[in-house]
């Protein structure tokens, strides 16, 4: 890759952070631009003319061209390495992960994270306080795949890391912050210490 990448984020998000973790584990660097998503700069119209339409972070900047969506982003930077399983069945089973995280995941687990830590309950709306027992309910089910399926293997696909681990950790490893137990997913905590004592790994904070 020759051209320079830059990754339009918030350090806070999750979705963000999978894309610098996995920039990280390949040696690749990144510029990165911080955005206030809370101050509404993610949707200005210098934002959504030139950056990103839909108004969300993160976008990955490649010359002059854009890709939004994390998973998508974590794709394009991984495209040929060894976090992306060469065979085909494993490599449909990487992208189902995925796909699981951004569906069942991670608007449950991400969203109480948000609204919870960073926005507070006080501030919700009526509509977004009645969602919050559906969200648990949802996010402990998707922890509990999780850990249903960690049980007896190391990582998600085959026997090392691959972008479904690092697409699952970005929020998982912060699901306490939105009130997650996750004392009550073993599998998934000793897997979440797996992923963080790997080569190359980076904290969100970093």
């Amino acid at each position: 890759m020759t051209d320079t990448m830059i990754l339009h984020e918030n350090a806070l998000s999750g979705n963000c952070y999978k894309v610098r973790l996995t920039a990280a584990h390949l040696g690749l660097p990144l510029e990165r631009r911080h955005y206030d998503i809370i101050a509404g700069e993610t949707r200005t119209p210098h934002f959504l003319e030139t950056v990103n339409a839909n108004g969300k972070t993160p976008v990955l900047q490649v010359g002059d061209r854009f890709i939004p969506e994390s998973n998508a982003a974590c794709f394009y930077l991984a495209d040929g390495s060894d976090l992306i399983p060469a065979e085909r069945f494993a490599r449909a089973d990487m992208l189902h992960w995925m796909f699981f995280e951004q569906y069942s995941h991670e608007p449950n687990v991400a969203t109480l994270r948000f609204w919870l830590a960073y926005i507070g309950e006080d501030e919700l709306s009526d509509a977004q306080r009645a969602q919050i027992p559906g969200k648990r309910a949802g996010g402990e089910a998707a922890l509990g795949v999780m850990d249903r399926h960690l049980a007896g293997r190391d990582f998600f696909v085959g026997t090392g890391l691959t972008l479904a681990d690092i697409a699952l950790y970005g929020y998982t490893h912060v699901a306490g912050e939105g009130g997650f137990d996750l004392s009550l997913y073993p599998h998934v905590e000793a897997w979440l210490a797996r992923v963080a004592a790997q080569p190359g790994h980076v904290a969100m904070d970093a």
